[in-house]
């Protein structure tokens, strides 16, 4: 028996996961990335935070970023000496100034003049044996891979920017991970949880998918009504017509169909960095709304058992260079 965690381990550095393994430490690939994004309907903010651990032979260093709504804040730098567990969820970087300290109930980042230092409870834990990208998640040498291991949970704590301080009590809270080789050549992306006093979350993820010389783009969506997940990835039928300005996802399988329409802001999306770990280097073409609309409708044989409107949703597209 002492052996099975070894296996488990060298498993990991392939990125895959075992079933009902926990896909949120750091797995050892080239990139792993984690994400956070809180909401508060009452004031309309919205505070995204993000950092990785990418491997370089120089040593490992982290792409980090906040992002505030409003005001189209965005502050990001490359840190090094980045260092994340493989056994639990501990990320760490301290360098030139900027910091960053993330775990499963706390976090605390530093870059330039903006500050985030918050708590978190009442998360709601992941209750499927595969992760968000279904039995993919166990497909070993995938270039990307996708979990949104938090949907739902509260955030409490400040978020400081040049001198300015925004005091947050029970946000709303979602957070996820991605790993792999790096991002993929394109991806889109959208998350919401506010539809006024209904217990939802709402995610997708898609992008191009590569495993060796296989390539197909796959799109995958995620809902939490209550207490269910439904878990809608391929196999199952999944289209998507993603752009700067609008999101059109159609999932849908024997017995559930979700339909997700976004759309952007006049005000354009914030640009958010995207790490090239072998060059260690950010590029800046990562484009997010933080708080554009998503309309979500859920069907269950053919019946309406869920539909709502966001206006504070996380909507995205990317892309960087082949």
């Amino acid at each position: 028996m002492a052996m099975v965690p070894k296996l488990v381990s060298l498993y990991r550095r392939s990125g895959a996961d075992v079933p009902f393994g926990d896909p949120v430490p750091s797995h050892g690939t080239e990139m792993e990335g984690w994400f956070w994004r809180l909401s508060d309907p009452d004031s309309g903010r919205v505070v995204v935070a993000l950092c990785s651990a990418n491997r370089h032979s120089a040593g490992d260093w982290s792409t980090a970023a906040i992002a505030l709504h409003p005001g189209g804040v965005v502050r990001s730098a490359a840190v090094d000496g980045v260092q994340a567990d493989q056994q639990r969820f501990s990320v760490r970087a301290d360098s030139d100034g900027d910091f960053i300290d993330a775990s499963r109930e706390r976090l605390q980042m530093v870059l330039g003049d903006t500050r985030v230092d918050l708590t978190f409870r009442e998360p709601y834990e992941w209750p499927k044996p595969f992760g968000g990208g279904g039995v993919f998640s166990s497909v070993p040498f995938l270039n990307q891979y996708w979990h949104p291991y938090r949907l739902g949970g509260k955030a409490s704590g400040t978020v400081t920017h040049a001198g300015r301080k925004w005091n947050f009590s029970d946000a709303t809270l979602y957070c996820e991970r991605n790993w792999g080789a790096g991002f993929p050549l394109r991806w889109w992306w959208g998350q919401a949880h506010d539809f006024g006093d209904a217990d939802v979350s709402v995610a997708f993820s898609g992008g191009l998918l590569e495993l060796g010389p296989l390539k197909r783009d796959v799109t995958g969506v995620v809902v939490r009504l209550g207490d269910r997940v439904l878990r809608i990835t391929p196999p199952a039928l999944v289209s998507s017509a993603c752009d700067v300005q609008e999101w059109h996802i159609d999932a849908r399988t024997a017995r559930y169909r979700v339909e997700l329409d976004g759309r952007g802001t006049a005000e354009g999306p914030h640009v958010l960095p995207v790490p090239l770990p072998a060059e260690r280097r950010n590029i800046d073409t990562d484009y997010e709304y933080l708080a554009g609309t998503l309309r979500c409708r859920v069907r269950e044989w053919g019946r309406t058992i869920f539909e709502g409107t966001s206006a504070l949703a996380g909507l995205e597209v990317g892309s960087r260079p082949a």
